[in-house]
């Protein structure tokens, strides 16, 4: 013979249904939960990828605060261009 432990577990939902303690609402709160870590997770991936600078192609040290000259000189530092560039660039801003 076997016997129905609904109080515990055993043999059906027991007396609360299949979603623990709560029904339907413990359902529907685990799943905005769970949504809201999925989307959470998207947007944590997404500003990491912004903060490390991946959309600037000039790399994170230019910022639009650096003058034309300052730029010039980084490209030259970095061997983007040829003193005869370089000092090109210069003589066309007046430097």
């Amino acid at each position: 013979m076997i016997r129905n432990f609904g109080c515990c577990g055993f043999g059906g939902f027991g007396r609360f249904g299949s979603f623990g303690g709560f029904g339907w609402i413990g359902m529907i709160l685990g799943l905005i939960l769970t949504i809201a870590v999925i989307v959470g997770t998207i947007l944590l991936i997404v500003w990491a990828v912004r903060r490390t600078g991946r959309n600037n192609p000039a790399g994170s040290q230019l910022s639009n605060s650096q003058s034309a000259r300052d730029i010039a000189q980084l490209r030259y530092a970095r061997g983007e261009i040829s003193r005869e560039e370089y000092q090109q660039i210069l003589s066309d801003l007046g430097h």
